[in-house]
């Protein structure tokens, strides 16, 4: 199948093989009403931000690529809403096709066919230098406390009178309070996001998830698992991209607010928020 800017294109063959039930395949019905809706592959990519061999491999019911049942699910439910028809029946088609094969294709670990790979790490020259310079002042130190300790010996031996020793301090009998507690850094950072910037915090109370963040010149500010418990704080000046693998176990909170879309397990979301009350992009 072809990618073009005409969703005629893209209507299947006359002469394809057809199928043994009634109904039409799950990708072929995503293509049918991607053509009826007057949608191209391109632009249902560009608004669901699933890749373009993803969406052609779907529409040609290979769900190989997607990484798993949970993320086609996710795809399925996705590319469905994009071209306006109910999701519920394809996913219920879907899993009663999984069921009646003998072995399901395993998921992909950490959702592999969307990873996003990170840059090479450059070499750190500012460590290397603030690593010198300590060195520096520590010979320096060293050097300075043997010469003193070498004159107070010469001193000693010439018969010089040694200073007189103070008394050591009385010990205060005022009692100290206790230090406050220091606020999570994660909570500071929601409590008071300055308004000038776009601060979103990423928590995952009920399970584990991968996530990917940007920021608004594209440098990857996390890539990575976010373990059940654990919570993440990025922050930038215009905005920040978000790859949710599963969004369903991850709450979100945007500039102090916290979003409340009703994200469903295993759904693989791709999110943009910036400056101001929470958006998304």
């Amino acid at each position: 199948m072809s990618i073009g800017n005409s969703p005629e294109d893209d209507r299947p063959s006359e002469d394809s093989t057809p199928h043994t039930d009634d109904r039409p395949s799950i990708g072929r019905a995503l293509q049918q009403a991607r053509i009826d809706a007057g949608l191209t592959v391109d632009e249902v990519s560009q608004s669901t931000r699933v890749r373009i061999p993803i969406v052609q491999a779907i529409e040609e019911d290979d769900f190989s690529r997607c990484g798993g049942d949970v993320y086609a699910r996710g795809h399925i439910r996705t590319l469905a809403r994009a071209v306006g028809v109910d999701p519920e029946p394809l996913l219920a088609q879907y899993g009663a096709e999984r069921d009646q094969q003998p072995a399901p294709t395993p998921a992909t670990p950490l959702f592999e066919a969307e990873r996003i790979r990170s840059e090479p790490r450059r070499p750190n020259w500012t460590a290397a230098m603030v690593a010198a310079i300590v060195a520096v002042i520590a010979f320096v130190g060293y050097t300075v406390v043997n010469g003193g300790d070498d004159g107070d010996k010469q001193q000693a031996a010439e018969g010089a009178t040694p200073a007189t020793s103070k008394p050591a301090p009385k010990p205060s009998t005022t009692t100290k309070k206790p230090a406050a507690p220091k606020p999570d850094p994660s909570d500071s950072a929601i409590a008071a996001a300055p308004q000038d910037k776009v601060t979103v915090k990423i928590s995952a109370p009920d399970g584990r998830s991968w996530i990917s963040a940007k920021d608004h010149n594209g440098r990857i500010l996390f890539d990575g698992l976010l373990e059940k418990g654990q919570t993440k704080t990025f922050q930038d000046n215009q905005k920040v991209d978000l790859v949710l693998g599963d969004a369903g176990a991850i709450q979100l909170f945007v500039n102090g607010k916290q979003i409340e879309d009703e994200f469903q397990p295993g759904q693989v979301e791709r999110l943009t928020y910036t400056k101001g009350d929470p958006e998304v992009g």
